[in-house]
């Protein structure tokens, strides 16, 4: 008798067991398949997050400092990475600001109405509305074909592809007590066409950019692989650029110390260069062989 209850436990067990596989299998909900991973080296963002520190200047360690200004062109091959279509750095400076984890800065004076003497002193702050605003410009309203009133202004929508110049603010260094010469980046501003001119549309501290460009791998075309970040293309200086500016008594830019009327004039790179080398000369004097 026991011998037949048993084996009847047996059967009703299989059985419960086979209804509930044919259940689950039935029911598509329940099976959930983990799609396939695409590659070997498949990366959008660094977790890790690594920034190297810069070391810390004390303003008595100083003995020579000379600020320059830099424009970086993105339709040179070498810094069309940053244009990548699928990873732009004006699209992760916006969504930060968007985001406010950034601040932007004014290159004008909002209140007056004019053009700050140092346009780049990180001194009004943009709201993330006004910068989204001054990124993506306004439109001026066409008048109305029967009243002749004129529309309100619009927000033109947000173009990418309009930000191809970069302007960049950097200090270079004597440090006497490490004994080294070295550039520091201070600030980077987008830049787009507006009335026939590149200019700044705001300008972000350097420093604060840092900990979010780190997060954020770029499209390196020699190596799939790369965990290159935006953090790393400005602090190795990767980018190619040329000079714009120097601090001068004047503060008049290279091009109107030239006087330049063409955008194609040599003069412009002449004193670029010129710049260059005497920074470069400069280092050299300072050690001896």
């Amino acid at each position: 008798m026991k011998k037949v209850l048993y084996t009847v436990a047996l059967v009703l067990f299989g059985a419960s067991a086979f209804a509930q596989t044919t259940s689950a299998s039935a029911d598509p909900k329940t099976k959930i398949k983990t799609p396939p991973k695409d590659g070997f080296a498949v990366r959008n963002d660094v977790d890790s997050g690594f920034m190297a520190p810069f070391a810390e200047v004390r303003d008595e360690d100083v003995y020579y400092s000379k600020r320059i200004w830099r424009e970086i062109d993105l339709r040179d091959t070498l810094n069309s990475v940053l244009s990548a279509e699928k990873s732009k750095l004006i699209d992760v400076l916006m969504e930060a600001i968007g985001r406010e984890e950034l601040t932007a800065y004014s290159p004008k004076d909002t209140a007056a109405g004019r053009i700050l003497e140092d346009n780049d002193a990180f001194q009004i702050a943009l709201s993330s509305q006004d910068a989204l605003r001054m990124a993506r410009g306004i439109t001026e309203g066409e008048p109305d074909p029967i009243t002749g009133k004129l529309a309100e202004p619009t927000l033109r929508r947000f173009r990418p592809e309009e930000f191809m110049k970069y302007r960049i603010k950097e200090d270079w260094i004597l440090d006497v007590k490490r004994s080294i010469f070295e550039p520091r980046i201070v600030g980077i501003a987008p830049m787009k066409m507006v009335e026939g001119n590149w200019q700044p549309v705001f300008w972000i501290h350097f420093d604060e950019a840092r900990e979010i460009m780190s997060k954020k791998r770029i499209v390196n075309p020699a190596n799939d692989a790369s965990t290159l970040t935006y953090d790393d293309f400005f602090v190795r200086r990767l980018f190619t650029s040329y000079i714009v500016k120097e601090t001068n008594p004047a503060n008049k830019t290279l091009a109107e110390i030239v006087g330049q009327t063409d955008s194609k004039d040599p003069r412009k790179l002449y004193e670029s260069e010129r710049v260059k080398k005497s920074i470069s000369d400069y280092e050299q004097s300072l050690w001896e062989y």
